[in-house]
């Protein structure tokens, strides 16, 4: 998912400071933990109004707001949503999506909750989640930057979170110290590779890939000084047509962002946001702690161009999804380099984030990003709901 320290400040005018540093995330309603949030009259088109005629995508949830940017569907068939704390202050960072639009609290309100009454307890309460993501025992994992506005980390906030969908217990927290995630970091993206007990992760903020050690829990960051992380200088890119420019005229410069673990474990996916290339590397290298930042470098495989992407995710027979938020399209790269377009859909708002379901189906969410205040010179723009999809993968 889909951000990174480059965010211009334009972003957050007209803030009140509780919605960036400590904003309230508690229950609307004291009686109940669930509440609905259907599209409403703001957005631009109501229902499925934008609908062509042979789209594979079928809506799961729409939301008016706040903005949501990431999906994750565990084996039960529930589905989670994300929710980050950037120009809103959403009641559920991660919640459980219901029917009817319907969002409860995930794990629960309490790990919901951040302003003053918690903010000695950062490891407790959901800061500014930018991940939600299921692994493949069925466990929910979510990654917290704790960077709310994308301003700078909540010192002890940024972490990694296993919880069991199935109880909705939290199983492990991760804390990273400030070495793996500098003030100005925004880890992003995480998978979890249960045969090495490893977790891999991107950070947008500066460049980077983290890899925890789930034994030790010990982290480690590294290629942050490689250009495979690093977004690539003098591209602009664009959604709908809208160049990524901001408030002081500079083009959006995102980094190391989608991340995709090959169904073997043995290579790890990866691109920077802004950018056209699709990187890859050997897992084993990334657990070598024996290796040097240059001997590192040197196992890195550039594998070519592809279009600017956000998500990112891997079949069993190793082709790997894009969203292409450029084109409004989800595609995929085959093993042999191809890009072919799985769907093209104008509801496709910044295609942000895949999960695969049990059944094969895949999911994305929409996040409008290109319709932020950041790149419409301190105005966000009309838009469409915010909307999870599915679509049965075709052949």
């Amino acid at each position: 998912m889909a951000f990174s320290q480059f965010l211009s400040s334009a972003l957050l005018v007209g803030l009140a400071a509780a919605s960036l540093g400590l904003g309230s995330c508690s229950s609307p309603n004291k009686d109940s933990e669930s509440i609905a949030v259907s599209a409403g009259p703001d957005s631009t088109a109501t229902g499925l109004d934008d609908v062509p005629a042979n789209s594979p995508l079928q809506v799961v949830a729409e939301f008016a707001g706040p903005q949501m940017v990431g999906v994750a569907v565990a084996p039960g068939g529930q589905v989670f949503a994300c929710f980050p704390r950037w120009d809103h202050n959403p009641v559920y960072p991660i919640a459980q999506v219901g029917p009817n639009n319907t969002l409860t609290p995930y794990p629960n309100a309490s790990w919901c909750l951040w302003n003053d009454s918690v903010r000695n307890a950062p490891q407790k309460h959901w800061i500014c989640p930018q991940t939600v993501h299921t692994d493949k025992a069925g466990m929910v994992w979510v990654l917290d930057p704790a960077s709310p506005g994308i301003k700078g980390t909540v010192p002890g906030g940024p972490k990694l979170v296993k919880t069991d969908p199935k109880t909705g217990q939290v199983l492990l927290t991760i804390p990273f110290p400030e070495s793996v995630a500098p003030r100005k970091s925004y880890l992003n993206d995480v998978r979890i590779d249960l045969q090495n007990n490893y977790a891999y992760l991107t950070e947008s903020g500066t460049g980077a890939l983290v890899v925890v050690d789930l034994k030790t829990n010990k982290s480690r960051r590294l290629l942050d000084t490689h250009p495979s992380t690093k977004a690539e200088k003098g591209l602009v890119i664009k959604a709908e047509g809208h160049a990524m420019i901001d408030a002081q005229g500079k083009p959006a410069q995102f980094n190391a962002d989608g991340i995709a673990l090959s169904t073997d474990n043995t290579y790890l996916y990866y691109c920077p946001l802004t950018g056209h290339t699709l990187y890859r590397i050997k897992t084993a290298a990334l657990r070598d702690a024996t290796l040097s930042p240059a001997q590192l470098g040197q196992q890195v495989e550039n594998l070519g161009t592809i279009p600017a992407t956000d998500g990112m995710e891997i079949d069993a027979a190793n082709n790997v999804y894009l969203t292409s938020f450029e084109q409004s399209a989800l595609v995929r790269r085959t093993p042999a380099g191809k890009i072919e377009t799985i769907a093209k859909d104008p509801r496709l708002q910044w295609p942000d984030t895949y999960s695969f379901a049990a059944d094969g189906s895949l999911y994305v969410a929409n996040s409008a990003i290109h319709k932020m205040p950041s790149w419409n010179k301190g105005v966000g723009q009309p838009q469409q709901p915010f909307r999870i999809f599915k679509m049965a993968l075709p052949k």
